[in-house]
């Protein structure tokens, strides 16, 4: 008799992480446990095309992501567009997932405000073939009524998100978790005028930041 391969639901959660906070954090492992994902991949951009450049090296945000990660079994740090040259393009990441995990559901994960944007990406339309999309509600944002992004939340998406688990992309799930309303740009600017930022990052990617002396007016990277 043979036994049923066990199929595994993938997170995939992108971004500069300048720096990684509890934001971060909170969607993955908010999103790991609504979806029933068994990981979540930590994917840093190297230079992403809708914002300016991230102002720590690569090196760093990926020391940073590291230490978020430690003791967390369900993370896991995948610096893959930093080895690709040239700007970061999400759909040539989950070209690759796709071929390392061809029958396996992969959830992108993203906040409201960012899919809501998501007909500026390179390419946009082929995600949803490649991976589901599982989005976050942020605090001010809504759920489009006209548009590209309006029309591909009504062909796509689906309340139940046990959905997702059941074919390995190709659905768009809005899920109410709450996330804190922290971004890296208020780290950045409250860390560069000697600020605290408790509460706003993790106590070990904070000793990363000053261990490297990150995002200091002093630092010669900005």
């Amino acid at each position: 008799m043979r036994c049923a391969r066990v199929v595994a639901a993938i997170g995939i959660l992108g971004g500069t992480f300048d720096p990684v906070h509890c934001g971060h954090l909170r969607l993955a492992l908010g999103m790991r446990e609504r979806l029933g994902l068994d990981s979540v991949r930590l994917v840093p951009a190297s230079e992403p095309r809708l914002r300016a450049p991230p102002i720590a090296s690569a090196e760093a945000r990926c020391a940073m992501l590291r230490a978020a990660a430690e003791g967390i079994e369900e993370l896991a740090v995948d610096p893959r567009e930093l080895d690709r040259p040239g700007p970061t393009c999400t759909v040539d990441t989950l070209i690759e997932l796709r071929r390392e995990h061809p029958g396996e559901p992969l959830c992108f994960l993203m906040g409201l405000d960012a899919f809501l944007r998501l007909d500026r990406w390179e390419r946009w339309p082929e995600i949803p073939a490649l991976a589901h999309l599982a989005v976050a509600e942020r605090p001010g944002a809504s759920p489009p009524e006209h548009g590209p992004i309006a029309r591909l939340l009504g062909q796509r998406g689906v309340a139940d998100p046990a959905a997702l688990r059941r074919r390995p992309a190709g659905l768009v799930h809005v899920a109410d978790i709450r996330v804190p309303d922290v971004s890296a740009s208020c780290v950045r600017h409250r860390l560069a005028r000697g600020r605290r930022v408790d509460g706003m990052v993790p106590p070990a990617v904070l000793e990363v930041i000053e261990t490297r002396g990150s995002y200091r007016p002093c630092n010669p990277s900005k």
